[in-house]
């Protein structure tokens, strides 16, 4: 049987093996332009580089191991500490902190590696002496450019790849959607309630900051729900699965109840900062859409279809029916509902701009189901 991991685990790794990727084609750039210039001087006695097979191997994997390394660090823990940073700041702060990182790593094992090698303790002169001549080699300086290089685009690809959104940039990489790409997906309309109100009393630099706070409070249940942002619009967030992976353990479902249920954790800090609990309404659909890259200026990945216009119509009649939640009839029929959810159907409901009727159903989730 086997290893089953979660969307936050499949998260972590798919931002941290680009890391050692990233590392690993910039060493081979490395090793393949020393080489040319150089030439094959495996038999000279003070070569400054000998290629082999094994060789080779093993830097690679060093290499690739050093970046994942990097990668790990960047996902658990600086990338945490600089959250609130400038793209700038969270750019060089890091570099910073990674190039030491590295010195010190490159000073401790150069000088366990000579003492070893000399059979002396590493705190002999005679070993420092040595890491002063390698301090000031051509080897040292080739690996340090290296390290630097490979850090600022790393560190490069992370920030951009943050700010594009999940996917985004590898699909670019990729080129998955340079093509239109037919797709069944189900979206999620989400949105504040009363965010007029609140926006007027709270004034703008506030209400952003609430803004912010609440589109990251949400986060965690998007990640956990395999869930994909869109959008932020406003105080409108649009998530989107294809069909299959929003069906799956009913992720499009949980992920309404688990936003909402991490809001309420929540409450009191909102209350103690802003003085309100900001609270939200959605709607879920499902159809075809075409996927693609589009734009001149600014590329982006986008979807168009029936699907989203009539989703946002949807959303619209929440305050109707007096709910939280709203679910189309053709997604009714695509779920499996498990025994904690209970559907209540509220009968068909014209959209605004569409010929026929919708049927509309509502939620419920059953206490003490243990989700």
């Amino acid at each position: 049987m086997g290893i089953k991991l979660s969307p936050y685990s499949k998260r972590n790794i798919r931002r941290i093996i680009p890391f050692g990727i990233i590392w690993l084609v910039i060493s081979w750039a490395f090793l393949y332009s020393e080489y040319a210039v150089l030439g094959d001087q495996s038999n000279t006695p003070h070569s400054a580089i000998r290629i082999t097979p094994q060789i080779v191997v093993f830097a690679s994997f060093s290499v690739f191991l050093v970046g994942t390394l990097v990668g790990f660090l960047e996902t658990f823990f600086l990338n945490r500490i600089f959250i609130r940073r400038s793209f700038l700041q969270k750019i060089l702060g890091k570099f910073f902190v990674y190039m030491v990182l590295m010195f010190v790593l490159i000073l401790v094992f150069y000088c366990l590696a000579a003492s070893i090698e000399m059979n002396v303790s590493v705190f002999n002169k005679a070993v420092w002496q040595q890491y002063l001549v390698f301090f000031f080699s051509v080897t040292h300086i080739s690996t340090s450019v290296q390290l630097a290089f490979s850090l600022l685009v790393s560190l490069l690809y992370a920030e951009i790849s943050d700010n594009l959104g999940q996917h985004v940039l590898p699909n670019f990489f990729t080129g998955k959607y340079h093509r239109p790409v037919v797709e069944d997906r189900i979206f999620m309309f989400v949105d504040m309630k009363d965010s007029t109100t609140i926006a007027e009393t709270l004034g703008s630099k506030t209400y952003f900051e609430l803004l912010r706070s609440y589109y990251f409070d949400f986060s965690k249940a998007i990640i956990k729900n395999s869930g994909e942002v869109y959008q932020y619009v406003g105080d409108e967030i649009v998530i989107t699965w294809k069909l299959g992976k929003g069906l799956k353990h009913n992720h499009c479902i949980r992920c309404f109840y688990d936003m909402k249920a991490d809001l309420e954790k929540k409450a009191k800090t909102y209350q103690k900062k802003f003085g309100i609990t900001p609270n939200f309404k959605a709607a879920l659909h499902c159809g075809e859409v075409t996927t693609g890259e589009i734009g001149a200026l600014k590329k982006e990945i986008f979807f168009t279809g029936d699907v989203l216009n009539t989703t946002a119509r949807i959303q619209n009649l929440c305050n109707s029916y007096n709910t939280d939640v709203l679910i189309s009839g053709d997604l009714m029929e695509e779920l499996q509902l498990e025994p904690y959810f209970e559907a209540k159907p509220l009968g068909k409901s014209k959209l605004k701009g569409k010929e026929h009727e919708l049927e509309l159903f509502t939620l419920h989730e059953k206490s003490n189901h243990g989700v």
